[in-house]
């Protein structure tokens, strides 16, 4: 899974700083005040909670921002809306698997904007069940590499459940049971290890292997999926290599 992490966690880097920043900080408020919603408005007690607000601040999603989310979602303050998770199902160009996950106030407009970005970008929608069973649900953490070593990272991990640490150049990525990934991302801490995200992902089991025809389309599709206000992740099964990626940029 090593071309597919490489390319989602340069992604995520590169949205950071690029024009849709406004629009990640959205989805990041979003995920902050549902986190809010369902657990309360304390990071100690509600930990979804606490890896939300450390995503948003690693992407600089201002403070205020970040209190008023959680306000709103607590209850403390007006103005929050019923969000509802939704996932939906696809193929996309090169019979690539796709899991589009949604965090939404309106369930038809969202239908509307997946079914509409599949379909101006060579993917078509799929049954619920009949692409999900391809992924495998994972607590994932993404540790920058600087200074560290695999073996460091693996020594502070390997007790608190984590199946395996990936190396991606720039960075590690620790997986685990979802169920173990507080205890992972508490050991981290515990070892004074720094990392940029921790939260539940979706990892495939089986991968296609993309050339560059075929890993621009899916880019391109995966971008438009992104561009859909309501769509907060999409995981889809491709690989590819690092010829692959430097050449289609």
């Amino acid at each position: 899974m090593s071309g597919h992490s490489k390319w989602a966690t340069t992604k995520h880097k590169k949205a950071i700083v690029d024009a849709k920043r406004g629009k990640l900080f959205a989805k990041l408020i979003k995920n902050v005040e549902v986190a809010a919603r369902t657990g309360g408005a304390d990071p100690v007690g509600n930990p979804t909670l606490y890896d939300a607000v450390q995503t948003a601040k690693k992407a600089s999603v201002p403070n205020d921002n970040i209190d008023r989310a959680i306000k709103r979602g607590a209850g403390l303050e007006a103005g929050g809306a019923d969000w509802q998770h939704i996932t939906y199902e696809g193929y996309g160009p090169a019979g690539v698997a796709f899991l589009i996950e949604c965090l939404t106030d309106n369930r038809n407009r969202a239908a509307m904007e997946v079914r509409t970005a599949m379909s101006r970008n060579g993917g078509t929608m799929a049954d619920p069940g009949s692409v999900s069973y391809l992924f495998n649900r994972k607590g994932v953490v993404i540790v920058p590499s600087a200074g560290l070593d695999e073996d460091d990272v693996l020594l502070a991990v390997l007790d608190a459940g984590a199946d395996e640490v990936n190396n991606l150049g720039d960075s590690f990525e620790v997986v685990s049971e979802a169920a173990d990934l507080v205890a992972v991302r508490t050991a981290l801490q515990q070892a004074r290890i720094d990392y940029d995200s921790a939260e539940v992902s979706f990892l495939p089991s089986v991968q296609v292997e993309l050339d560059e025809q075929s890993a621009a389309r899916v880019f391109r599709l995966i971008d438009a999926l992104e561009d859909c206000d309501d769509v907060q992740n999409v995981w889809a099964n491709f690989d590819v290599s690092d010829e692959v990626m430097a050449s289609v940029g």
